[in-house]
């Protein structure tokens, strides 16, 4: 047999030696190099198989480097015999995300918690990877709150459950807004177990409305109705609290089904009719601001809190049609008080008994003078 011919016999049996590869076949390989961007391995065939970076994880920080050394196995599938340079391109993350589909079908059906690292950032949402599988998270299930900015969250750890696993319509949704609103109905209700009313506590405003102002209290929102806000007359709840302030409340009312608590930042010790009926006493002289009219008289406001009426027959000694003829609302008076009910809270007062007293006084000045120079 000529040389030539041993070296075609000798060719023909390395080549028969070699196995035969397919696409879509998963074969065992060894790690003969690895740089950043591609792993070489040895599959046993005439050429070598490269696995891209973008083929060995689905992780974006991967380095490839730190993560595969030269002689360790790996199973890996083949994704075309000739990748046009006569190399076998391979696919080591399909294996693996395969295999992972099963643990997160596990994890959706036991309701897991899963963590992970937020590797990429959507318009729509954000992509953790688990196993080797990508998961979505809509950006309406990322909070229970507005998320002004979902950038954010990239690079961060977050916690969440599967709420849907369809590999059909392939859909594998996060859901993170789940567990926040689990954690905050446990956290509510622990602290509306710990609320009483008449408990005095102090809190941050979260809101201003027409009608009251919403108070954030260990996670619970309490209503301030406007009527409960001072002890005297508020026009807008935004003239006595703002956004962000600190205030100290006394709690009158608790609805443990709903989770709301109604509050008050009028406290018994500061009630200005405490002491009112030694302060506005019959027969006392009094100061006070037109608050309000109506057509039978003006309601004047001695102190915020204490109302008192001046009938129009008592606005003057001369006859008065409409207390807005000779009153203004802001206006300052003096009067007598000529009854105090503490019951009915209820005062009423006389401009015109003043006059009487002075003409009176005058009369009695005047008499006197003239005895005296008699």
């Amino acid at each position: 047999m000529s040389e030539i011919q041993n070296e075609i016999s000798f060719e023909e049996m390395l080549e028969q030696s070699l196995k035969s590869i397919h696409r879509g076949e998963i074969v065992e390989g060894t790690v003969i190099d690895v740089n950043d961007d591609e792993v070489f391995v040895n599959i046993g065939y005439k050429s070598d198989g490269i696995i891209p970076k973008s083929e060995y994880s689905n992780y974006p920080e991967i380095k490839l480097q730190d993560a595969v050394k030269p002689g360790d196995k790996l199973q890996v599938k083949v994704l075309r015999v000739n990748d046009g340079e006569g190399q076998v391109l391979l696919t080591y993350k399909r294996i693996l995300a395969e295999q992972g589909l099963n643990k997160i079908d596990e994890y959706y059906k036991n309701k897991d918690h899963l963590t992970a690292k937020v590797s990429l950032v959507l318009a729509g949402g954000l992509v953790v990877i688990v196993d080797e599988v990508r998961i979505f998270i809509p950006a309406s299930l990322v909070s229970d709150e507005y998320v002004d900015n979902l950038r954010d969250f990239l690079g961060k750890e977050i916690t969440f459950v599967i709420s849907e696993f369809n590999l059909r319509k392939g859909r594998i949704i996060g859901n993170r807004k789940q567990l926040l609103l689990e954690d905050k109905h446990k956290r509510i209700k622990e602290s509306m177990d710990k609320l009483e009313v008449g408990m005095v506590a102090t809190g941050n405003i979260k809101n201003v409305t027409d009608y009251g102002a919403f108070v954030n209290i260990d996670g619970i929102d309490g209503l301030i109705h406007i009527s409960q806000m001072s002890w005297g007359r508020v026009k807008r709840p935004s003239d006595v609290v703002k956004v962000g302030d600190k205030v100290k409340v006394r709690i009158i009312g608790i609805d443990a089904e709903k989770n709301k608590i109604s509050l008050s930042m009028k406290f018994d010790e500061e009630n200005p009719w405490n002491d009112a009926a030694t302060k506005y006493a019959v027969d006392n002289v009094v100061e006070g601001v037109v608050a309000r009219m109506t057509d039978f008289g003006a309601f004047i406001e001695l102190e915020p809190g204490v109302d008192a009426l001046l009938h129009v027959s008592q606005i003057a000694k001369k006859h008065v049609d409409k207390p807005s003829d000779e009153l203004k609302i802001g206006q300052k008076i003096t009067a007598k008080v000529l009854d105090f009910n503490e019951e009915s809270k209820k005062i009423s007062l006389s401009i015109k008994a003043l006059e009487d007293n002075k003409s009176k006084d005058a009369k009695e000045e005047t008499a006197e003078e003239e005895t005296t120079q008699e």
